[in-house]
């Protein structure tokens, strides 16, 4: 049985093959072929919104796909953009919010948004990035968390952002040894822990990165070989990584300084 960091490692050796070979799937193939025919013609939010396929390409591409039913909340995310340091997506605690914005400016760039590479190329490959995720969490969540916490983690600047996302969290509880038991606890507490326990700096560098994603691999092996755990609950209930509204409007508010 091929373990959690072998399989990480036979994917990450040679990730430009393993992307081009999901991109080749049929599904993927087609839904991508879609979305760079139809997003450059896209000129307001109304109709990117109207566009259901556009719109889930858009938000499975950066890992939030399971908050695609809460419209309201993403239009005013993108409504607000990210210039003003008062914008919804700045005062968010997970990063992924504003790099959806990024990749789809429309607050800054109006009708010229999505002609941007990165708001086509860009997407593209944000998406087949979070593909090859889920495939390889077909197999074994554990790959799947690492190739998330690899790509993700050198945008973490506070314990919040760990907290905020529980695909981060999970990985670095893991790595940490912490018990599970610790993700009830206190938010300040745990932020202030995390912080302490990491140089969050250390994960830009691509040779700490790795090393503390090897530590996880090797301790996810350990602590979910039982048949009887279910590791995809860290993902929710759809494709995508699991995000708690309330828990991210909650830490939202702590990072604003209110309660």
């Amino acid at each position: 049985m091929t373990t959690t960091y072998t399989s990480y490692k036979l994917i990450t050796a040679d990730i430009t093959s393993s992307l081009e070979r999901v991109s080749e799937q049929p599904v993927v193939a087609r839904e991508t072929e879609y979305y760079l025919s139809r997003i450059g013609s896209i000129k307001t939010l109304d109709e990117f919104f109207a566009d259901s396929r556009l719109y889930d390409y858009a938000m499975k591409a950066h890992g939030i796909e399971d908050m695609a039913y809460a419209k309201a909340f993403m239009r005013k995310v993108l409504t607000e953009g990210i210039d003003s340091e008062d914008a919804f997506a700045n005062k968010l605690a997970d990063s992924r919010y504003k790099a959806l914005v990024e990749s789809l400016n429309f607050a800054r760039h109006g009708d010229t948004a999505t002609s941007f590479e990165r708001a086509q190329k860009g997407v593209v490959d944000k998406y087949t990035h979070q593909t090859l995720e889920q495939n390889a969490g077909e197999e074994n969540t554990g790959v799947r968390l690492a190739l998330y916490f690899e790509r993700m983690a050198p945008l973490i600047t506070s314990g919040y952002e760990i907290i905020a996302d529980e695909a981060l969290a999970q990985v670095v509880r893991t790595a940490l040894q912490l018990p599970e038991e610790f993700a009830a606890a206190d938010v300040d507490r745990q932020a202030e822990a995390y912080e302490e326990a990491i140089d969050l700096k250390d994960f830009q560098d691509p040779v700490k990165l790795a090393a503390f994603v090897d530590r996880f691999t090797a301790l996810w092996e350990i602590n979910n070989s039982s048949d009887s755990y279910d590791p995809l609950a860290v993902f929710g209930s759809s494709s995508g990584y699991g995000i708690s509204p309330d828990l991210l409007l909650s830490i939202n508010n702590l990072k604003l300084g209110g309660r």
